[in-house]
């Protein structure tokens, strides 16, 4: 009892609670939509609305026409580094304040605010571009007129909107009618919810009785709709005929929806629009995108911060030691602005700069092609991830059922060996005596008989025992009826709410039982001698959750036989078929190899069995009270000793390299969390199988629970357990989360690896915020349907992967990548990169202006302290752009390792999660080299000065800029053609405007020996130590990096 911790309940409201609680869009408040409520919808009258509702526009813009200015602007200036530099430009049209030229304070932060606002207009402009594309997709509208054209944006609650197959639903709909003649339709959700089981749903049955679509606006009916909230499962509403008779009402529900986002996967479909705009559900279930501020940015604003500290301390120390004497207060200001270098403008230009190169690396390298950097503001983000959270369905898999496997017991046939269970299947319906007892048939062939019969009855079981409807089209050949009425193999597609069974039933048809017609109520399939065999369906027990296993019960129409089979997963179906001794073992194997299982079983039951089962069916279907519990008695009654008949594994191939991938991020330190809307069993499976859940490793399958007790319960068994990837569904994460938030964080962020299914998308993004907030460490978030839009943009790094589920995910992110692989390389090197290379870059830029500073204060201390500034007008811009800019920019092209090391010892990527190359630590030793620098550099000028005042500037300047440049060869760790280039250029400008500068240096001077002497004097004190301390560093105590290439 020992382990038996007490947890205690969150007691503190989540922020997210009140907007789920009443269904609200997060954008309601802000549009001046008040709260949401239901309305009444005429059919094909958008004229008669009750009240107004919002356009049906997709808008994803930070800012429009008007805000974009402001916006920007406040963006920037929100900032204390931007607004200090912004009330530094200021002070200076105040006469007393002035140290120089008005240009050497306003030119600097133009500089920087026209890059900002030319980056910004680009993003904006390319998200406007593909809004656009969206809005204007055109759709076919029933109206009085007939069928008229138009836009997306211009669809109206009230609007009749004929739907093609493969086409995307513009708006949240109630189905009408469809073309199908089965009278339902299926749809495609994974964009929704990231299931990729096609949805079946069923049209309002007066409206699909019409005799045509045009009918629906003769009618005088309504709907009436509860309000607009975020849950994608559930809806309650009403369809009202007035001008029949009698009236006609019918109850509306989840099925006879079509929300916005899904694909028509089946027939032409036509519906009335309910909710437009800010209200659909899949728009609610997607947050704000929220403006992203590297972690990197943070810590440079938190070191300029300090720099300010310092630069006032300085100036209040140089006040002091005037002994506060005069307008002292004046004086406080003006070494305010003579300091002011101790902040470094350019600090902000040179990394917005490095940032575009990074991004413009990332899109140019060939090792990870069609990647697109669309936030090209965090590519530093990417060398600090610890968290990966990650879709499963077309992001680690291709969303591709491939059958695999299938095992009788004492048999087992692989895709190798195929051909055997074709001839199997052949031989049974060749053999005339296929159907005589084994007893009968001749002694020599028993043994093959019985295997034959074995695998006949198996496939047979594996082609009858599912919900898929054969569909046929025309191929330009031959047109649908002909195709239908003559089974045409080449116009025959299949259609299901799971691509696990499509796969079943391809495969029953490659070896030769193929599924050739299907309706209600019969299935007809078609032998491989042409024979077609008709089965009269007599009952479905569908596949859920909670039963995991599906079953039907047919009548042979040739024998009359009635056979009930069972399909289901092996937890459930090894209690229900007879003892064996392989079950067990054989299905702990095939999962093993990543398949998914399913155990097939048959019953064979006489008329009299059958008879008894209906009636109490029915009963039990009629009851009010507990009917689902007196229904699942009554099926249960059937379902005991069972014949088993075979196992079947069916892969969902994983993309290229996922395994490598997932294997390079774990040896990298970064825990991977894989979010998915996909069934427990398939994500566990999928886990497995890309070895996202190791071999050795145990998992705790989390039991569903639904009351705080059961929580904690489970919770605490859950704390028993070390070293243990955790499995949980979303229903049981939401209790969790409700009342044992902190306490089930803490235990899952100890887990090497978390796979939660069932998830909605606002559960995923719930998730990436509580590990945000709970570690305080960076996550990165990989999805690629619209389903995983809110998890993406709440990630501090958002990667969409273009994939079969559209590109709503991609286009949403911070980076898109083709395939998951690429993540590896995007992480290890380009994150990697950015991040190393932007510290030192922020690090130098920070040293050139701390140097500068320093002969400052250094001068002003040795000419009694007066608030005179050493160098003025362009030696001071000179000096941090044409002199300077180049050689300590040309940083961002260095690296420490090739790319190929840092892939194979991606150990070298946990480094970095420490934050080490931008530390406290490094930031001080930058300092002290900036002091030591700038202190002997200046007291070096005043000891060799000989008579005027201008040679102390051309001695120190001089000296400045040789220092500069030897200090960013001794910063660079593997040189570029180009960095030389820049050194080489920098160092010819320097000299080459030596004719231009008579105002603040004598030319006649700078040529004599005395000047070269002591400049070289100088820059050697100032330099050769530091060179000398990076050998013995290098030489005792060296970083991993340097193991590896040397």
């Amino acid at each position: 009892m020992t382990d038996n911790i007490p947890l205690q309940p969150v007691r503190r409201p989540k922020r997210h609670d009140s907007k789920h609680r009443n269904g609200c869009c997060p954008w309601s408040r802000c549009c001046g939509m008040g709260d949401f409520r239901p309305r009444t919808v005429w059919l094909g009258h958008p004229e008669k609305r009750e009240q107004r509702y919002p356009r049906n526009v997709i808008n994803n813009q930070k800012y429009n026409f008007f805000t974009f200015l402001p916006g920007v602007l406040f963006n920037q200036f929100k900032y204390f580094f931007n607004l200090y530099f912004l009330l530094l430009a200021c002070s200076q049209f105040v006469e007393e304040l002035r140290l120089g030229a008005l240009y050497t304070y306003w030119v600097p932060l133009g500089l920087v605010l026209i890059i900002t606002i030319m980056r910004e207009a680009i993003e904006e402009i390319r998200c406007y571009l593909r809004d656009k594309e969206v809005n204007s997709q055109i759709y076919s509208k029933l109206s009085t007129r007939g069928t008229v054209k138009v836009k997306s944006s211009g669809i109206q609650v009230g609007d009749l909107i004929i739907v093609e197959k493969n086409q995307r639903v513009p708006a949240d709909m109630i189905f009408l009618r469809t073309s199908e003649r089965n009278g339902s339709c299926f749809l495609r959700t994974d964009q929704l919810d990231g299931e990729t089981d096609w949805k079946l749903r069923l049209p309002v049955a007066c409206t699909q009785r019409l005799p045509t679509a045009g009918d629906l606006l003769q009618i005088r009916s309504y709907v009436y709709a509860e309000e607009p909230n975020i849950d994608i499962h559930n809806f309650i509403g009403t369809f009202t005929r007035e001008d029949g008779d009698p009236p006609v009402n019918e109850s509306l529900s989840i099925e006879n929806t079509l929300w916005a986002s899904t694909v028509i996967a089946s027939g032409t479909v036509v519906g009335v629009v309910i909710y437009t705009g800010k209200e659909l559900r899949s728009v609610m279930n997607t947050s704000n995108p929220r403006h992203k501020v590297g972690l990197f940015d943070l810590e440079v604003n938190c070191l300029t911060k300090i720099l300010f500290g310092a630069l006032v301390v300085v100036s209040l120390v140089m006040v002091a030691l005037q002994h506060f004497a005069g307008r002292w207060y004046l004086q406080i200001f003006r070494f305010l602005l003579l300091f002011s270098h101790i902040v470094p403008i350019s600090l902000r230009v040179n990394l917005d700069m490095g940032k575009m190169v990074f991004s413009w690396m990332i899109k140019k390298d060939s090792k990870i092609p069609g990647t697109v950097v669309r936030a090209s503001t965090i590519p530093e983000q990417l060398g600090r991830i610890s968290y990966l959270l990650t879709d499963k369905t077309g992001t680690l898999t291709q969303n591709e059922m491939v059958f695999r496997r299938l095992h009788l017991g004492t048999v087992a046939y692989g895709m190798d060996s195929m051909d055997e269970v074709q001839s199997h299947v052949f031989s049974a319906y060749t053999q005339p005596t296929h159907d005589l007892p084994a007893s009968r048939a001749p002694a020599a062939t028993k043994v093959r008989k019985t295997i034959s019969s074995r695998v006949h009855e198996a496939v047979k079981a594996i082609a009858l025992v599912h919900n898929v409807t054969p569909v046929y089209e025309s191929n330009g050949v031959t047109d649908q009826a002909e195709a239908e009425q003559h089974y045409e193999d080449t116009c025959r597609v299949y259609q299901a709410s799971s691509p696990d069974e499509v796969s079943l039933v391809q495969w029953t048809e490659s070896v030769g039982l193929t599924l050739v017609g299907r309706d209600q109520s019969s299935m007809q399939l078609r032998t491989p001698t042409g024979q077609i065999l008709n089965f009269t369906i007599l009952q479905i027990f569908p596949f859920t959750y909670e039963s995991k296993r599906m079953g039907i019960i047919v009548r042979d129409e040739s024998t009359g036989e009635i056979t009930f089979y069972m399909k289901g997963a092996d937890v459930v179906m090894s209690g229900i078929v007879q003892y064996n001794d392989w079950l067990e073992e054989e299905c702990g194997n095939m999962a093993r190899e990543g398949l998914r299982v399913l155990v097939v079983s048959k019953k064979s039951l006489t008329e009299e069995q059958y008879q008894d089962f209906e009636a109490r069916y029915v009963q039990a279907k009629l009851s009010v009270h507990d009917r689902s519990l007196k229904v699942a008695t009554v099926i249960e009654s059937l379902e005991m000793e069972m014949e088993l008949l075979c196992l079947t594994g069916v892969e969902d191939q994983l993309q290229t390299d996922v395994r490598p991938t997932l294997e390079i991020l774990r040896n990298a330190g970064i825990k991977v969390w894989m979010l998915t809307g996909d069934k427990l069993e398939t994500a566990t499976c999928t886990a497995k199988n890309a070895h996202l859940i190791t071999r050795n490793q145990d998992i705790h399958i989390f039991r569903p629970v639904t009351t705080r007790g059961e929580a904690h319960l489970e919770l605490n068994a859950f704390r028993r357990k070390h070293d243990c990837a955790l499995v949980i569904s979303g229903d049981s994460l939401e209790v969790c989360l409700k009342y044992y938030e902190y306490e089930f964080m803490e235990l899952a962020c100890q887990c090497p690896a978390v796979v939660c299914c069932r998830c909605t998308p606002t559960q995923k993004a719930q998730i990436v915020r509580l590990l945000q907030e709970r570690t305080g460490k960076l996550t990165c978030a990989v999805g690629d349907g619209g389903n995983d839009v809110s998890m993406i943009q709440e990630a501090d790094c958002g990667v969409g992967v273009e994939g079969k589920e559209g590109k709503q995910a991609s286009l949403a992110a911070d980076f898109s990548v083709t395939q998951f692989k690429h993540l590896g390389r995007l992480l290890m090197v380009h994150g990697r990169n950015s991040y190393k290379r932007s510290a030192a870059l922020s690090q130098f830029v920070i040293h050139r202006s701390l140097c500068i500073s320093t002969m400052q204060a250094v001068f002003s201390s040795v000419f009694y302290f007066a608030s005179v500034p050493l160098y003025q007008g362009f030696l001071i811009i000179g000096y941090s752009t044409i002199y300077t800019m180049f050689p300590v920019f040309s940083l961002v092209l260095d690296k420490d390792v090739k790319s190929e090391v840092a892939m194979l010892y991606p150990e070298l990527y946990k480094d970095l999660l420490k934050g080490r190359p931008l530390s406290f630590k490094t930031f001080l030793i930058w300092v002290l080299i900036s002091i030591y620098q700038g202190s002997i550099i200046m007291y070096g000028a005043l000891l060799l000065f000989e008579s005027e005042f201008v040679h102390i500037v051309a001695i120190s300047f001089t000296s400045l800029i040789l220092t500069e440049l030897l200090m960013v060869a001794l910063t660079i760790q593997t040189w570029h053609w180009l960095m030389i280039v820049a050194e080489l250029l920098s160092l010819a400008s320097y000299v080459a405007s030596l004719v231009f500068l008579h105002e603040f240096i004598d030319i006649y001077f700078i040529t004599t020996v005395s000047f070269l002497w002591k400049v070289t004097v100088i820059t050697l004190v100032s330099c050769l130590p530091l060179y000398i301390l990076k050998y013995l560093r290098r030489r005792f105590s060296p970083p991993n990096y340097s193991k590896l290439t040397s």
